[in-house]
């Protein structure tokens, strides 16, 4: 009689996990040395159907739960995965962005044994995705890792750091300010004007006026493919993410703070209508920085907002900053303070406060290459949401890559909507000055 056997070690051309065929004596012998085991074939297909159906269930789970998500009201929001850092939570066992990778790879690709990533699922059912697992096989990243590179988009974006953050929980959202643009009597405050009066006399009303800035966050993203060979090491994949797309992303961001055009993306302060640029000096050569250019620029920042304001300039200005000075009597008087010099300071000082290297200011004698700003006075919107991070193996499938995308929503311009003319001046002012160009 024919008896069907499993191998569990190398036997002859037979591998552990091949099913063969011999009569009972031999499969009694194969049995007895722990070479093979008897195979029930309905028992196996038992086994089978109970773990696949045990997948489906886990997958109907996270899609019953992304459906319930979709279809509540626009305005009710759902938390991404609760991440519980907790040893004895499988979902907090991730250790990198690199590890979840690999791990969701395995997954789609039918290699269920990871437990994290089975009870991962779980608790995505019972807590809620607010994003979708898409039909070709995308997995929404765990909250962990989505934090972790927004921070570091939020660690290279200097300029965005030092913006009057806005959370926003729609995609649009008006905040208001005051109508002042003269500080004349009956401008000031939007209109609100005080009166002296004699007494008995009667009383003067009168009122201020408000206007609206409007944010409107716009779709930034980031588009990463990644090979198979990097996928094979977590560490690597993890590096990859936060370099190239936290960094892609806060340097974009960044830039948009200082030359945004407005159209699909923030307002920069160099476009906007509030900016002051203040001419070269009569004669003054291209390319060259006096001291006049500072004085003439400290003089147009708004008073109450120096205390806030820092120097950004193209390092090609740096040579000309170290040759400022002002003539006092027969000698002179330096005008820029290097970091490390008296200021004591990690970065030099021009009028008491930082000069910070920016790639974004343009390069020497062009536009804004020096920028004088208080970003206090620049609102940030950054949709509550933070980054929407999402992995897929099928999009370059045929090209052995997995494909990794980020999107961060946001918008951004100044709270002013214009400069500021004092009372007993003609000159305006502004939390926002540029030198402009000496061609």
């Amino acid at each position: 009689m024919v008896t069907k056997i499993k191998f569990l070690k190398t036997w002859g051309t037979y591998a552990p996990g091949d099913i063969g065929e011999t009569d009972e004596a031999g499969a009694k012998t194969l049995v007895e040395q722990g070479i093979a085991e008897q195979y029930d074939e309905v028992a196996e297909r038992k086994a089978a159907e109970l773990k696949e159906a045990e997948r489906q269930e886990i997958v109907k789970l996270a899609v019953d739960a992304m459906k319930g998500v979709l279809n509540e009201p626009a305005h009710k929001t759902s938390p991404i995965v609760q991440h519980i850092n907790d040893r004895d939570d499988p979902t907090s066992n991730f250790k990198s962005m690199g590890d979840f990778a690999l791990t969701v790879k395995a997954w789609t690709l039918g290699d269920q044994s990871d437990k994290r990533m089975g009870a991962w699922m779980r608790k995505a059912a019972e807590t809620g995705l607010n994003e979708s697992i898409d039909s070709d096989g995308g997995f929404l990243v765990p909250e962990e890792f989505s934090n972790e590179i927004l921070q570091k988009a939020r660690d290279a974006a200097s300029i965005v750091a030092r913006c009057r953050e806005v959370p926003m929980n729609t995609k649009a959202l008006k905040i208001p300010y005051v109508k002042e643009t003269s500080r004349a009597d009956g401008s000031r405050q939007g209109g609100i004007r005080a009166y002296w009066a004699n007494e008995l006399g009667g009383l003067t009303a009168s009122h201020a006026t408000f206007g609206g800035i409007r944010l409107e966050v716009n779709k930034l993203y980031c588009y990463v493919p990644a090979s198979e060979e990097l996928l094979e090491d977590a560490a690597a994949m993890g590096s990859l993410i936060s370099s190239m797309a936290g960094t892609e992303l806060g340097d974009v961001m960044d830039d948009c703070v200082l030359n945004g055009t407005g159209a699909g993306q923030p307002l920069g302060v160099l476009n906007s209508p509030c900016l002051i640029s203040v001419d070269k000096e009569t004669g003054q050569a291209a390319d060259t920085v006096l001291a006049e250019n500072i004085s003439k620029m400290w003089s147009r920042m708004y008073g109450p907002c120096r205390p806030n304001a820092v120097w950004l300039i193209n390092q090609d200005v740096e040579p000309q900053l170290d040759q400022l000075s002002i003539a006092v009597g027969t000698g002179g008087s330096a005008v820029y303070m290097p970091a490390g010099g008296l200021s004591q300071s990690p970065f030099g000082t021009l009028k008491g406060r930082p000069v910070i290297p920016c790639e974004w200011c343009d390069t020497l004698g062009d536009n804004g290459d020096i920028v004088l700003a208080d970003f206090s006075q620049y609102l940030w919107g950054r949709h509550v949401s933070g980054i929407n991070a999402a992995t897929s193996i099928h999009v370059k499938f045929d090209y052995d890559q997995t494909i990794f995308r980020f999107i961060v929503r946001v918008d951004g311009q100044p709270w002013w909507p214009g400069t500021l003319t004092p009372k007993y001046s003609s000159n305006t002012l502004s939390p926002f000055v540029a030198l402009a160009a000496r061609a």
